[in-house]
């Protein structure tokens, strides 16, 4: 088994090179900077534990106005003799046409052969197939302004988790904030809370990606829903994301079981007109001490 993983994660490092090389312009490909090393380490090594899954994105122009499609691609540890994980999506596609298109995408990658590198042809298929669900989009939204004024959601999702110490896991949850233009804040030690806001769609994506592959201890505890006409953006209590670290309680060193301040959190929160939140993530009603 190891030797068959060992020759997957071969191929995949060979293949992650050539598509560097095919698009070599910034933001073409968003690679993590330890992604590759960390399954190189692992082939030098093969009797320790399995590296993270393969994951990046390649940033696709579709058509003659280069609309931008993204394709997420995720590996799991014996492709390509398994199928990998795809996903292609577009501010510029609806839903329903951006389903349509990955349904479409899915089946062409089943009928390859098993076996075979695969992502270029994934890359491929979606810059020759995206133009007419882009044009179906397009019609879409013309037909549904001349309607009625288009409306959008705010979606506002409250996070907890026991803890929240790794830098690599803070660094993806900002990335993933900034890539989707989510406000909030991350809320770092124990115990680890988290607030973003942003369009619906960007927050059920956001939820989805930090929780993979295997986050124990986190819950979504509260979601908000705010429907207005046209813009989101003045309905946002935060006005960026932020990176939340309060005084811990007691003299703890190094250790990483320090207990945050939740009463400067409770501070920040009426601060932003949410103090309400303070029982709804903790179960006890919040008070501030006297000063």
């Amino acid at each position: 088994m190891a030797v068959a993983v060992k020759k997957c994660l071969e191929l995949q490092l060979l293949e992650v090179e050539m598509l560097l090389s095919m698009f070599p312009k910034k933001g073409e490909i968003n690679l993590d900077e330890d992604a590759v090393p960390s399954v190189q380490r692992y082939l030098r090594n093969t009797d320790g534990a399995l590296p993270p899954q393969l994951e990046y994105s390649i940033a696709i122009d579709v058509g003659e106005a280069k609309v931008k499609v993204e394709l997420q691609v995720r590996l799991p540890h014996m492709y390509p003799h398994v199928a990998p994980e795809l996903f292609a999506r577009s501010n510029a596609l609806h839903r329903q046409q951006q389903l349509q298109l990955n349904t479409g995408l899915a089946s062409h990658i089943s009928s390859l052969d098993s076996g075979e590198l695969c992502i270029y042809e994934a890359v491929q298929w979606v810059k020759d197939n995206s133009l007419p669900y882009l044009e179906n989009s397009q019609i879409c939204s013309e037909s549904a302004s001349e309607e009625a004024v288009v409306k959008e959601t705010l979606n506002r999702m409250w996070i907890y988790s026991h803890h929240i110490y790794r830098q690599e896991l803070r660094k993806k949850i900002f990335d993933c904030a900034k890539k989707l233009n989510l406000t909030g804040f991350c809320l770092t030690g124990k115990p680890g809370v988290i607030c973003v806001e942003g369009l619906r769609e960007n927050c059920e994506e956001f939820w989805r990606v930090i929780r993979y592959p295997n986050w124990k201890h986190i819950s979504c505890k509260h979601v908000e829903n705010i429907e207005t006409e046209g813009n989101v953006d003045h309905l946002r209590l935060f006005h960026a994301f932020e990176d939340l670290q309060f005084q811990a309680h007691g003299d703890y060193g190094l250790r990483n079981d320090y207990h945050m301040d939740l009463g400067q959190f409770l501070e920040y929160l009426k601060q932003h007109q949410s103090g309400h939140i303070f029982q709804i993530l903790f179960g006890v009603e919040g008070k501030l001490s006297d000063k």
